[in-house]
């Protein structure tokens, strides 16, 4: 891992995001570019242009005070060491990180979300959501402050399909960078009940053909997909759940729209996705 884009807009959100990336890049030796985003109409990005001369230094004094804030920003405690880059691009929130992921071929995307336990924007909003649907780049997403950030045990909540094993090897390589333990996890439901000789199965002839190393393998049985992933990530009180996501629908056939919506919602965890 070399390169982690964190979009960031000066919340207390992005300082949590931040500092989880600055985490990762200490053990990985990654350096951070910090993203943000100035939503101006395009007639005043070009202060040149005399017949946009207000929105022009409009655009200047903005600049200079986002350029303060990175200056601010890039002297927290946790960035001591780190490479950082800072970045402003003028552009639609979503797109402007997917584009800037693949111009610097970025290897992960750190975001920070809202602690949200209701009906509220997902993720940290509907930006979000669309950045882990169409990001071919794996986006972990961090709800609340992590003190002493560290990955040890990866949960990868799956229906172990053939179609889940595309990006398996990837969520491999990402539990190995830390040394940490990967939990494969099958939640069954009443509603999709599978017998413990079919989920056994299944199991093994998903994992075939990787090399497993420190892994375990789970079936657990509660009332939702989602409150089965939760409640196991709180037991073994684990420290990232990995989940596939599909550029068509977001997360992958695994969960609908609204499991989808209810793990972002609720999912304390960060939750690190990866693309099909």
């Amino acid at each position: 891992m070399k390169t982690i884009l964190v979009p960031i807009d000066f919340s207390d959100e992005s300082k949590n995001a931040c500092k989880v990336a600055a985490s990762i890049a200490n053990v990985t030796g990654s350096e951070i570019i910090l993203l943000h985003m100035l939503d101006i109409p395009s007639a005043s990005i070009d202060p040149i242009d005399a017949s946009a001369m207000k929105g022009g230094a409009q655009t200047i004094f903005f600049m200079k005070s986002i350029h303060k804030r990175f200056e601010e920003y890039k002297k927290l405690d946790f960035f001591e060491g780190l490479k950082i880059t800072e970045n402003v691009i003028f552009n639609k929130a979503f797109q402007g990180v997917i584009d800037e992921s693949k111009k610097h071929l970025v290897d992960l995307i750190v975001m920070g979300s809202q602690g949200a336990t209701g009906i509220k924007e997902m993720l940290v909003g509907s930006n979000t959501e669309k950045v882990v649907r169409k990001s071919d780049i794996p986006v972990l997403v961090i709800k609340q402050p992590v003190e002493n950030f560290a990955i040890n045990d990866v949960i990868f909540a799956s229906d172990f399909s053939k179609e889940s094993q595309k990006s398996f090897q990837r969520v491999l390589n990402f539990a190995k960078l830390f040394d940490a333990t990967l939990h494969l996890l099958f939640v069954n439901t009443a509603h999709r009940f599978e017998t413990s000789k079919e989920t056994k199965e299944k199991l093994d002839k998903f994992t075939r053909d990787f090399e497993l190393t420190n892994h375990t393998l789970n079936v657990y049985n509660d009332i939702t997909i989602e409150e089965g992933i939760l409640n196991f990530g709180k037991k073994i009180d684990a420290d990232v759940i990995a989940i596939n996501t599909h550029g068509r629908s977001g997360l992958s056939q695994l969960f609908s729209e609204s499991i989808s919506t209810d793990l972002a919602n609720h999912a304390l965890r960060p939750v690190i996705t990866f693309k099909i």
